[in-house]
This record gives C-alpha cells, structure tokens and sequence, in this order.
C-alpha cells in the first residue's frame, strides 16, 4: 500500500514566517521517505474544526509550485480543489503549470466544494449543491478537452469556452491524472466512474467503504469502464510514534482494494513526516 502526507493545517510553532521552509522541508522529507504523493487542502478560510477563518490557510497552487521547486520525484496536488474556486479554463492552465514545471509530476483532485461560508466571505458565488455538480461534470469535459488535441469551442449548461487552447501541453501522457474526493454515491461515485483515474474516501470504516467500493463498481459497469483502472484510495489518521493500530486496519482495507492512504500530520509537519518514514512507511510498503 502506497502512503502520502495531507497538510491541512499551516499553524507552525515558527508562525507565518516559518510556513516556507516548513512546507519544503515536509515535501522533501516526504519524498525522501518513499510517500507517494504530497497534498495540500485547497481553501481561502481554515475550517472551522480547525480553529476557522483566523487560522492560517495558504492558496493551494501557489504553494505546490514552491513545493514543486524543493522536491523531485513526488507527486503533487490539492486534495481536493473545489469547482468553484476556479474557472475551469484556468484551472487547467493552473495544473497544466504545475505539470510541466515539476517535471510531469501534478495531478487534478477536484470535487464539488462545500464551504460557504469562505465563498461568502471573500464574495465569490456559491451555486445550490445541484447546479455545483453540473458544474462539476462540465469542469471535467473542459479539462480533457484542453488536454486533448481538440482545441475547438466547449458549449455547456454553465461554461462556454471560444477556444480550449493549452499550449504548452502537459507533460504527463495522455494527461495528468483526474482524482474526484469524495463518496456521493448517487454523483461523486458515478462522476468518478465516467470520468477519473482516482476516488478518495474517508476511512469510514471497512463496511462503510466496502459499500462505496460497490457502489462504483456498479457506477463503473454502468459506464462500460473496468473498476480495476480506477486508484482507490482513503483519507485517514495515523499516529507514527504508535502505528500498529493504524497498520492492521489498512491491512483490513487493503483487502477490499483500497491501494494508498493519505494521512494528515498536525502543527509538526517535518517531525511528523521524518517519523513516519522511520516507523510506518517499511511496514506498510508490506501491506
């Protein structure tokens, strides 16, 4: 099972002034461990379980192009953007950058955002849950067509694009990989059956995501597209000074096809990254 460190939170014992070098040297870290993945939560305003808007919160591409700069072979991405946050001609331009500044090495988590109250705060139009998710379809056809040799005009519900140009190309072939977040099982499931390379879910439990995994293997044989072409992969918890709790449960998920687990440190990124290539990362490499 392949393992990759989340950082949801950029309150450091150092302050703002420190957030630079603690961002790099948790990437580096985590590269040199073995992670597979380094990913950042895509937000204007913290949330709220997390201390709320006056907490820290870094805008998420800037931040993986610094972190593009200080790694080498990890891969990098927001888990996961919301669709509102960018106009999805941009947001492919955005990832396209990213791809081909770090050497081929971005991919696009996307879903179809829930905080209102940062879309409030900062003005920005937040759409009824319904409308997001045609949104959120329309948003995933723009970015394959921009990642496509079809340059020609895109005509939707919501969007309409004159000319899907993206020059240059990204570097990843045929494109960077597509993960949706999230366990909708009536549209998330079904959009990352039509239309994604990755789902992420939440470590519910080995039932709850046995039944998701169901879930889009029926959305799958809908679609005519093989379950097996999709990453399954989980958001969880892990304690690096005491993971054997944390171990027998992903063996238990990885029995049900789960194949990575993104785990999120606290205030101390680059400890929790140096222990957890010590003490997790040999053992669940196993898994």
């Amino acid at each position: 099972m392949q393992i990759s460190i989340h950082v949801p939170n950029f309150k450091v014992p150092g302050g703002d002034a420190d957030l630079g070098r603690v961002l790099g040297e948790s990437a580096a870290i985590a590269e040199e461990a073995g992670c597979a993945w380094f990913t950042l939560m895509d937000h204007w305003f913290q949330m709220e379980q997390l201390g709320g808007a006056p907490e820290p919160m870094l805008e998420g591409y800037t931040s993986l192009g610094y972190v593009a700069a200080r790694t080498r072979r990890i891969q990098l991405g927001l888990l996961v953007t919301g669709v509102t946050y960018r106009h999805p001609g941009l947001l492919a331009k955005i990832v396209t950058t990213l791809d081909v500044l770090s050497g081929g090495r971005a991919m696009l988590g996307i879903g179809a955002a829930w905080y209102e109250e940062e879309h409030a705060g900062l003005g920005v139009p937040f759409p009824p849950v319904a409308e997001r998710f045609e949104r959120l379809e329309e948003t995933l056809r723009i970015c394959l067509q921009m990642w496509s040799d079809d340059d020609g005009p895109f005509e939707g519900t919501h969007y309409r694009l004159a000319r899907t140009v993206c020059s240059p190309r990204p570097l990843q072939s045929p494109r960077p990989p597509i993960l949706i977040g999230g366990g909708g099982e009536k549209k998330t499931l079904r959009l990352v059956a039509r239309y994604a390379d990755a789902c992420n879910l939440f470590a519910a439990g080995t039932e709850a995501v046995a039944h998701k995994l169901d879930v889009l293997a029926a959305h799958c044989a809908d679609a005519g597209r093989d379950p097996a072409e999709i990453k399954k992969t989980l958001l969880s918890q892990c304690d690096p000074s005491a993971p054997d709790d944390f171990l027998r449960e992903m063996e238990s998920y990885a029995k049900l096809g789960i194949d990575h687990v993104a785990v999120m440190p606290g205030n101390d990124p680059v400890g929790y990254a140096t222990e957890l290539g010590e003490k997790v990362i040999p053992r669940l490499s196993q898994i």
